[in-house]
């Protein structure tokens, strides 16, 4: 059986991306292959699993020595399991820069394009078998592209994307902004949530140098929601931190409707990365930092010490 999932802290589109695939393999190639995810996918993964009447799929921990394993929406051996270069690797779908540090035992296929969205790749991939695609993976295929654009409000949307959501909506008859609403919605509900797991949710480890850093995002149609508990997050920040190995969080609250980040500022460091990466003055333990919404494309290419 092959083996489909995507990075740690599973968004939509790792989410989603790893049952499009596994309908695909096995219901257009014939093989037999089973989605996974590698956690509890966030709020906004699971409404849209939800909405279009799937289970979350099984929670994988690690593969072993054989295991044949297509990955989805990550290339980064820091994202995936533990022995992931024990398994054997048949296939990556991607759509982020390529991170290197992956082995595989001989050529596979790679599919690395610049859109925003894995499911816009894939849809690609499947050409005119796309057209059999049921209506839940087409819902799924078209919240992950929702997901990853945050509507095409993002700097990463490309044309494609836009292209792909659209006839998706028309064969679904799906209104777009209606759909996204409820999407976004879902994700700002972090009540049920502690702090460490907020800061966990949607993050990557990056280096700047010799200095280690944990880039965590939370978007949200409210961020008044998440400034609430900025204190209490700001004192997780420094734990979780210490229990990651590395030297400081990088908490980033994205508005989604007014396209604008909020940078939580602990201390120095950040308050230098801060003037340093994005030109900002900073005068408190937060900075607004306008037009910042994609890590992929705005944050992490930025940051400077």
């Amino acid at each position: 059986m092959i083996k489909i999932f995507g990075h740690l802290a599973p968004d939509t589109d790792a989410t989603g991306s790893a049952l499009i695939w596994e309908w695909f393999l096995n219901e257009v190639k014939g093989k037999n292959a089973k989605a996974y995810v590698l956690g509890e996918p966030n709020t906004e993964a699971a409404f849209v699993l939800k909405r279009w009447g799937f289970e979350r799929p099984e929670i994988l921990n690690d593969v072993a020595a054989g295991d044949e394993v297509v990955v989805v929406d990550t290339n980064n051996p820091a994202e995936l399991p533990p022995s992931i270069n024990d398994a054997s690797i048949v296939e990556i779908i991607d759509h982020h820069l390529l991170a290197g540090g992956l082995k595989t035992s001989g050529p596979i296929m790679i599919t690395i394009r610049p859109v925003a969205s894995t499911a816009t790749v894939m849809y690609g991939r499947m050409k005119d078998k796309a057209e059999r695609m049921p209506e839940g993976i087409k819902g799924l295929m078209l919240g992950c592209i929702l997901s990853d654009t945050l509507e095409f409000r993002s700097p990463t949307t490309t044309e494609r994307d836009r292209q792909v959501a659209a006839k998706l909506a028309d064969d679904l008859g799906i209104d777009i902004p209606s759909y996204a609403a409820e999407m976004f919605e879902a994700k700002s509900d972090i009540s049920a949530f502690a702090d460490a797991d907020l800061i966990r949710m949607d993050s990557k480890k990056y280096e700047i140098g010799s200095t280690s850093f944990r880039v965590s995002v939370l978007e949200t149609t409210s961020p008044s929601i998440v400034m609430d508990r900025k204190d209490s997050l700001m004192n997780s920040m420094q734990s979780v931190a210490a229990e990651d190995g590395v030297d400081q969080v990088l908490l980033f609250v994205v508005d989604i409707l007014n396209e604008a980040s909020t940078l939580f500022v602990p201390n120095d460091l950040v308050k230098t990365l801060a003037e340093k990466s994005f030109g900002a003055t900073v005068t408190g333990d937060t900075v607004l930092l306008p037009g910042v919404v994609s890590r992929k494309k705005q944050i992490i290419p930025n940051l400077k010490l």
